[in-house]
């Protein structure tokens, strides 16, 4: 049973348990108890289970540590602590790992320093990173407090000597774990808990997550069931217990008809004047290229005040490059720190007093963890900025900032039944002991991930791994586990499936780039990530030169230089985070709201008045987003969240008819819905067309006449996944997910007998595998996983098919409407493709002559 607790407990309550050491420690750091911790101390030490949500610097780690120590200092001193591991710490990153040992050995010396005497109580982090030696060293002098990482403690589960050091573990701490419960590798872990949880039946679970939702959800992935019941746990919801000073700020008047290199120098002057009234600041930009552009436009226009004070934090720098980056800020020694995503969770990066976004954060979650960066003592006030620089990102974040304000927190999306993780886990599994087939899916299901998995799906992933599939040996790949069907038994198998397990461990796939190619001549380079985007005819920009792209083999991506379209895909598409459907459901609401001003004819001082009282912006903002409203009012429509406005309009250059739909419910579902609606214009009317998306719609474009409103009324909800399963069958997206599928399900190897096996000979491998699979089944478990991969977690065809829902129910409208040009609200959509191409200031430059040409014909109107 998941409940919130309502009652902290009271100052005087938490001392009576405390360990005179452990009581003098704390006042002698701390005036009083943290409010997270008069909720969380006592739970744990009574404990019970108990997911603590909190801002960064609110305490969470020490609330989770504090009843612990007590209990291992209380042991030490009553000479009854044993030489066993009581406590698994798992953290996301490396770095976290190594900042939680230090926070802890450190309090502990000084808890030896008040005591006195020696408490011997250890500590030791096992990671990728740790040597043997010290590996060794664990064996022969177990750590009480084990900090490790969700691969390794799969790896010591299996370990034959260090599973025994597992035994009878009686806390568990998964910390970040909204970072780890979005993605395969919180799946992994939540299977690797259940394993724990067999040989530690009476652990303790604590999660320590910064302001996500839903709660409960979180509350289900940390503790499981148990004889298909929930466990129970209590859930600590302090997240807004900190003072927040959060604004949008625009750094010119006017959006639209500012030239760019007036918007470009007001935008940098903004940043110096924030930096330079501040302490220390930290830049989080959307890309890892802006990351490293503002860094170097900050030192270009101000070389006086930025040269050895600011600093780039990315995931492409090398691991020493970061840490030198880390120990610099935590030292004072930055003015300023420029990063993507990779300062977002909760590392130790010292004082910081000022956080600003660059550019929409897309999510509600993330720009609170972004804010709560700055101000990280626990009275301090999280100060945060959002600048903007178009519309679309001043409404956006506007309604982003009073979500966050109003504590409207967007869900995150949990993965469920991931077939290849279940292939690894079992395999990991069959190594420790002989299973009874029933045991182990019983096992299985205890955890939230795989609860509802079905027989069906399990025993063909038992099948795959146990070999019953003989034309799989043609492509090497032989079975890991043995199954007896008679006995209902199942256990390892060969002399070689342990080190395959150990070396090829974990969920994170290999990433590399892809070579472009034209006939021979080799042009360049894009990322994966970014080739998964691409349908054949797509034409993208490198190098600043134009290419279609024709097909992928392996790791190169063969195009053709004969190009007179504009670019479709802009470079930096594989870095965009997309926007959550909850705040793009919330921005469709405020687009609602106006939209019904402006049809009861209300005056521009009550549509101000409207905006002012609603969104938290200053004056300019208001004024700036009235005149977006009323320009795409008076031109074209205001759509919603629950009317889509279908725009048809010609590009006159390219000859190209070009219909626009305005679905703001973001970039996962909108790829869903433009690829079902190309998909049904194929089937229906034997046409190829060009397709386009953004957080706020899609376009669908072609040289000859389609009716594509009367192909997307074809696609039903009920409908809607045989249709994507279909759509996304010939792409490239699939054939790169089903090799990060097959290598998580150990079909193909990273590693064998000491060889690497590098991404490329990975990916041939794969796509002759793929068709082998298929051969075999068209719904083989590991490519089912792939498909599921792409429509659940990469895409979002749950919230796609109640969209159609809405549409089939009424309950969302669609309208068409005909211009001559794109109406203000689909510029953006329209031009990203062209960004590559031009020049910034001649796209600012492009949008501005458009917007002069729609304010023409309103005034004609």
């Amino acid at each position: 049973m998941i409940t919130y607790a309502e009652k902290p407990s009271r100052p005087e309550e938490l001392r009576h348990i405390l360990n005179p050491i452990v009581d003098a420690w704390f006042f002698s750091r701390f005036k009083e108890f943290s409010l997270p911790q008069l909720y969380g101390v006592m739970e744990i030490h009574s404990r019970n289970n108990i997911l603590v949500s909190a801002p960064t610097g609110a305490t969470k780690t020490l609330t989770a540590f504090l009843s612990i120590l007590n209990e291992l200092i209380d042991s030490s001193e009553k000479g009854i602590l044993e030489n066993r591991v009581y406590c698994v710490y798992v953290s996301p990153l490396r770095a976290l790992s190594e900042d939680i040992k230090i926070n802890l050995v450190e309090p502990l010396k000084e808890m030896e320093r008040i005591a006195g005497k020696k408490l011997s109580i250890k500590v030791a982090t096992r990671t990728g990173d740790t040597s043997p030696s010290e590996r060794a060293s664990m064996l022969k002098h177990p750590p009480h407090i084990l900090i490790t990482t969700p691969e390794s403690l799969a790896i010591m589960l299996t370990s034959i000597k260090f599973s025994e050091l597992l035994k009878n573990v009686d806390w568990f701490i998964a910390d970040e774990i909204h970072a780890l419960a979005e993605n395969k590798r919180g799946v992994h872990l939540s299977l690797s808990v259940e394993r724990l949880n067999r040989v530690s039946p009476a652990m303790t679970r604590i999660g320590l997550s910064a302001t996500i939702a839903p709660l409960e959800e979180i509350a289900k992935f940390l503790v499981g069931y148990e004889n298909r019941k929930l466990r129970s746990c209590k859930i600590v919801d302090v997240q807004f217990i900190k003072n927040m000073d959060l604004k949008v700020l625009s750094p010119v008047p006017d959006l639209v008809e500012m030239e760019h290199a007036m918007m470009h120098n007001a935008m940098y002057a903004l940043i110096d004047d924030l930096i330079q009234s501040h302490r220390t600041t930290l830049i989080f930009t959307n890309t890892r290229s802006a990351t490293e552009r503002v860094v170097h436009h900050l030192k270009e226009k101000f070389p006086k005040k930025y040269a050895e004070n600011i600093g780039a934090h990315h995931g492409s720098l090398s691991k020493s490059l970061r840490h030198i980056t880390e120990n610099r800020l935590r030292k004072g020694e930055l003015k300023v720190i420029v990063s993507s995503t990779s300062l977002e969770l909760g590392i130790d990066i010292g004082y910081i007093d000022l956080v600003i976004c660059l550019g929409s954060p897309k999510s509600v979650a993330r720009f609170l963890q972004r804010a709560g960066r700055s101000g990280h003592k626990l009275h301090d006030t999280v100060k945060a900025r959002i600048i903007v620089l178009d519309r679309d990102d001043l409404v956006e974040c506007a309604v982003l900032l009073k979500s966050a304000i109003e504590k409207k927190i967007d869900k995150i999306h949990l993965p469920r039944n991931c077939l290849d993780v279940l292939a690894q886990q079992i395999h990991g599994m069959s190594l420790e002991q002989k299973w009874k087939i029933k045991e182990l899916f019983n096992l299985i299901q205890q955890s939230y991930c795989y609860n509802e998995l079905e027989w069906k799906d399990f025993i063909e992933v038992v099948d795959y791994l146990s070999g019953k599939y003989i034309s799989l040996e043609d492509r090497h790949i032989y079975a890991k586990i043995w199954y007896d069907e008679e006995t209902g038994e199942l256990g390892k198998k060969g002399k070689m499936s342990r080190v395959i397990y150990m070396t090829n461990i974990g969920t994170i796939p290999e990433e590399s780039y892809i070579i472009v190619k034209v006939g021979e001549q080799i042009i360049g380079h894009v990322d994966e990530a970014f080739l998964e985007r691409l349908h054949r005819g797509d034409v993208f920009v490198l190098g600043g030169e134009k290419y279609e792209f024709l097909y992928a083999k392996g790791m190169v991506a063969c195009v053709n230089a004969s190009v007179y379209r504009p670019p479709t895909i802009p470079s930096w598409f594989s870095e965009m985070l997309p926007l959550s459907f909850d705040l793009a459901l919330e921005i469709g609401r405020f687009r609602k709201l106006m939209n019904d001003m402006f049809c009861a004819n209300k005056s521009k001082k009550e549509i101000l008045e409207f905006i002012n009282s609603y969104l938290y912006v200053d004056k300019n903002s208001s004024e700036l987003i009235y005149d977006y409203f009323y320009q795409q009012f008076n031109y074209a429509e205001i759509p919603s969240h629950s009317r889509i406005i279908v725009e048809h309009y010609s590009d006159d250059n390219s000859k190209r008819k070009i219909v626009v739909f305005h679905t703001l419910y973001g970039r996962r579902v909108n790829d869903c819905l433009s690829r079902a609606a190309a998909f049904a214009i194929a089937r229906t009317q034997h046409r190829d067309v060009e397709i386009g998306i953004n957080d706020n719609g899609f376009y669908v474009a072609s040289e000859k006449s389609v009716n594509v409103l009367q192909a997307f009324n074809l696609i039903k909800s009920q409908e809607m996944r045989k249709v994507m399963d279909m759509a996304i069958e010939q792409t490239e997206v699939l054939k790169r997910r089903f090799r990060h599928c097959a290598s998580r399900a150990m079909m193909i190897l990273r590693s064998y007998m000491g060889h690497q096996k590098r991404v490329g000979r990975q990916q041939v491998s794969s796509m002759i595998l793929l068709n082998a699979v298929k051969r075999i089944n068209p719904n083989f478990c590991i490519l089912k996983e792939a498909r599921r991969e792409v429509l659940e977690d990469l895409m979002d065809i749950g919230n796609a098919a109640k969209v159609i829902e809405g549409i089939e129910q009424k309950k969302i409208l669609i309208k068409e409407i005909h211009t001559r040009l794109p109406s203000p609200f689909a510029f953006n959509l329209i031009i990203q493709g062209f960004t590559d191409v031009m020049k910034i200031e001649d796209k600012v430059e492009f949008i501005r002559r458009m917007h002069q040409q729609v304010l023409a014909k309103i005034k004609v109107k």
